[in-house]
């Protein structure tokens, strides 16, 4: 008996064997002992069944520890987030969190002095002279918009209005109320038909739209220049004067219905009955516009029209623009599929055409986050980003002739962004990731190189994750850089043919998270599922973790393709991790192929196969990262996810049940013909069977395990629908499964209603815990 009682909970023998060395025990104390522990063993093991591994997790005062975790952890001082340069570039301004509130500070680029750029009291006490105001020293919420060092000049925003302060005098000028234009919805559709008349450079001429043609104005004569628009096919409002002020450019367009989308809201604020909301939304497959460039010469009086055979089954014709001479223009052209890009000139004399960039791809380009285009010298040159060699990197066009003149940058790494072009020292200012292989490949470094690919620097470091902040002239740089085990330090460099530290601006102090239990995540890696890429994530413990303990796993997954997620810099309690992991579990984060930021082959893998979210490598992560962390128990794994990585968690329980046991998922899109056309249709393609393949709600019969769905009833980022149809595919295959609609709430998490229940969720059925009675 006592045999298989250490054979079936070797955490048991563990903890005994552990008791007997602190305590040095004679042997007469040990047989005691021993006997007392083996029968209270027992007792637990025939009882509580996996109580004993459990060790009483996912009690209140564990919800409790959890509620303090979110505020002791968020006290990280001295750590700025963001810098603000004055217009000569010679100063900087800050704010920073301190035990005192939220401080500025103002930095002297020569000297390295520093001090702050008011004394918090002197503004409240200004403030508070206002009638209805009433702010505190630790709390003054306002947002700096202008420094002015000549003036000693703060100009600031605070409760709807601009605001003056002269720190010297005390002085508080309240301006002008602040025009908060309502948000535009980000999937509105523009009116394209109707709009004011647009003046030509000299303003002694303009063009516009009436009756579905484009007519021009000198004066009071009115000449109409085309003929052939009609409501089903009409020249659009977006009107283009060459700068010589002799040409038009503009777009004709054959219109495809908008899709709608239409949002029951049950609870109102401002009445009783619901009320219906409506958003245009696209989705996959839906039919777009058809749009063509046109040219207009005044002089020659000629209309040239590009040849829609030219550019077919379009996505977008987008960024028609004039060169500066006036001789041509340019525009963008993405097929739908996104698997040719392609920019081309027209040329205002005899509309003849020029293919300047052809980007094709057997899978997709990835224009939503990986495009640059920046035109050089009247577009004689074009810098131009591309993932052809199998990483993106930058290269160098002939803007006339369109060819390649040579790569800029090339290796086995990524450029991230590009911050700077200097055409005077034909230079590159940027970010990138991946040129060392000792270190995380997610990390940026701060780059430079010169146009025609001479003279690469690294010009940062140390081993972390870089944010850059350039000076207005460019002679100076401020590089902020940490790791999520490594709190941030933030530093001045001068920026010439050598690059020179200068002064320290600030060091985060994390004195207080520390002594509040907080432990840095482990950063782990192993191979996925090649058997080489490494596969990077997070390791998250709860402040009073016990390495004799058994806990279950639980990951935090968003495995969107459009960028990488795992956060790098320093981010404690990120999204609420520690939160959860303070309850008894061990969280993760991951990013496993088919999301970006690595080679194109890398990412490649989501390609009309989001199903995969990169789990395969994801399962070798947390069963290689248990090898040496016994108390990982993968017998117990848990997910969750919002968005995308709500069809992912869910699409754990269809398609990986094998490993993943428990998951919650909030506002996923479970089918992808379900969500929005331009993420979808990004990584997916065209409709084809690849969607209903990769489609939670086509294949929920084959779903296993304990699922918690949330969803807002006003989502218009992700249908709702989605979710409730995956739900109604649940329901006829007779799947176990809880639900919850939250009433008013939009794209969330399902707010600090749906994180109770998703923490709960995850208590009752990893942990085998009965949650507090909240009621």
């Amino acid at each position: 008996m006592i045999w298989l009682l250490f054979k079936e909970y070797p955490v048991i023998a563990v903890a005994g064997y552990s008791y007997i060395k602190k305590h040095e025990l004679n042997p007469s104390q040990m047989s005691l002992f021993c006997k007392k522990f083996i029968k209270s063993s027992m007792i637990l093991c025939l009882v509580g069944g996996f109580v004993w591994n459990a060790f009483s997790q996912g009690l209140k005062e564990d919800y409790l520890r959890a509620e303090q975790v979110k505020e002791s952890f968020s006290k990280v001082y001295n750590s700025p987030s963001s810098f603000s340069w004055t217009k000569e570039g010679d100063f900087f301004w800050y704010s920073k969190a301190t035990p005192l509130g939220n401080e500025f500070w103002k930095f002297e680029v020569n000297t390295g002095n520093k001090s702050r750029l008011f004394e918090n009291k002197v503004l409240v006490s200004a403030l508070n002279s206002f009638e209805g105001i009433e702010v505190k020293e630790d709390n003054l919420g306002i947002s700096i918009v202008e420094y002015d060092i000549d003036e000693n000049l703060v100009k600031f925003r605070f409760e709807g209005y601009e605001w003056d302060f002269i720190p010297d005098t005390g002085e508080l000028l309240k301006k002008e109320k602040i025009n908060n234009a309502t948000r535009k919805y980000w999937g509105q559709s523009t009116d394209d038909k109707g709009g004011d008349p647009v003046l030509s450079p000299d303003k002694s001429l303009s063009a516009y739209i009436k009756d579905h043609n484009l007519f021009l104005k000198d004066g009071e004569e009115e000449k109409q220049l085309t003929f052939d628009g009609s409501p089903g096919e009409y020249y659009a409002v977006d009107i283009k004067w060459s700068p010589d002020g002799k040409k038009i450019a503009l777009t004709k367009i054959r219109p495809a219905e908008v899709r709608k989308l239409y949002l029951l809201e049950s609870t109102p604020k401002e009445q009783l009955q619901p009320k219906l909301h409506e958003r245009d939304y696209r989705k996959p497959g839906d039919a777009l516009p058809i749009k063509i460039p046109v040219m207009v010469n005044l002089e020659m009086d000629k209309v040239h029209f590009f040849p829609l055979e030219l550019i077919p089954d379009q996505y977008s014709v987008h960024r028609l623009e004039w060169r500066e001479n006036s001789q041509s223009i340019t525009f963008e052209y993405n097929q739908r599929g996104h698997q040719e890009y392609a920019v081309y000139s027209m040329y205002s004399d005899d509309g003849s055409i020029k293919n300047l960039i052809k980007e094709e791809s057997p899978t997709f380009i990835d224009y939503s986050g990986k495009y640059y285009r920046k035109d050089l010298n009247n577009g004689s040159e074009i810098i131009w980003s591309s993932e052809r060699d199998g990483f993106r990197h930058l290269y160098l066009y002939d803007g006339k002739e369109g060819r390649v003149i040579n790569q800029i940058t090339k290796g086995e790494w990524v450029v991230r962004e590009v911050l700077e072009v200097n055409e005077e020292t034909r230079s590159v200012l940027f970010l990138a990731s991946g040129m060392n292989s000792q270190e995380d490949p997610y990390h940026t470094h701060f780059c430079r190189i010169n146009l025609d690919g001479s003279d690469f620097e690294i010009l940062t470091k140390e081993d972390a994750n870089y944010s850059i902040s350039l000076s207005p002239d460019r002679s100076h740089f401020i590089a902020t850089y940490s790791r999520q085990d490594r709190p941030p330090v933030s530093k001045v460099y001068s920026l010439g043919k050598k690059v020179n530290e200068l002064h320290t601006v600030e060091i985060a102090d994390i004195s207080d998270i520390e002594e509040a239990g907080w432990t840095a995540p482990e950063i782990f890696h192993t191979t996925g599922r090649d058997g080489s890429t490494d596969i990077w994530g997070l390791i998250i413990k709860p402040s009073n973790f016990d390495p004799l303990k058994k806990y279950p796993v639980i990951e935090y997954i968003y495995a969107g393709p459009h960028s990488s997620h795992v956060p790098k810099f320093f981010r404690p309690n990120y999204y609420g991790l520690n939160e959860l992991a303070e309850l008894g579990f061990i969280v993760v984060q991951i990013d496993g192929m088919g999301t970006s930021n690595r080679s194109k082959a890398f990412h490649d893998v989501c390609y009309q196969d989001l199903k995969d979210a990169g789990f395969p490598d994801r399962k070798i992560w947390i069963t290689e990262a248990a090898k040496s962390r016994p108390y990982m128990d993968i017998d117990r794994v848990g997910i969750f996810g919002t968005s995308a990585g709500g069809q992912n968690a869910a699409g754990a329980l269809v398609f990986h049940n094998d490993f993943y046991k428990v998951a919650v998922a909030s506002c996923g899109c479970h089918d992808n013909r379900m969500d929005k056309i331009w993420w979808n249709e990004q990584w997916m393609g065209k409709i084809g069977p690849h969607y209903e393949a990769c489609s939670n709600t086509v294949n929920a019969d084959l779903l296993e395990g304990k699922l918690l769905l949330i969803v807002g009833e006003l989502d218009d980022n992700v249908d709702p629908a989605s979710t409730y149809q995956f739900a109604d595919a649940l329901i006829k295959e007779m799947k176990d499964f809880e639900f919850i609609m939250v009433p008013g709430m939009g794209h969330s998490s399902g707010g600090s209603y749906g994180e109770r229940k998703r923490r709960d969720f995850f208590v009752r059925n990893l942990l085998g815990s009965e949650p507090p009675a909240w009621n």
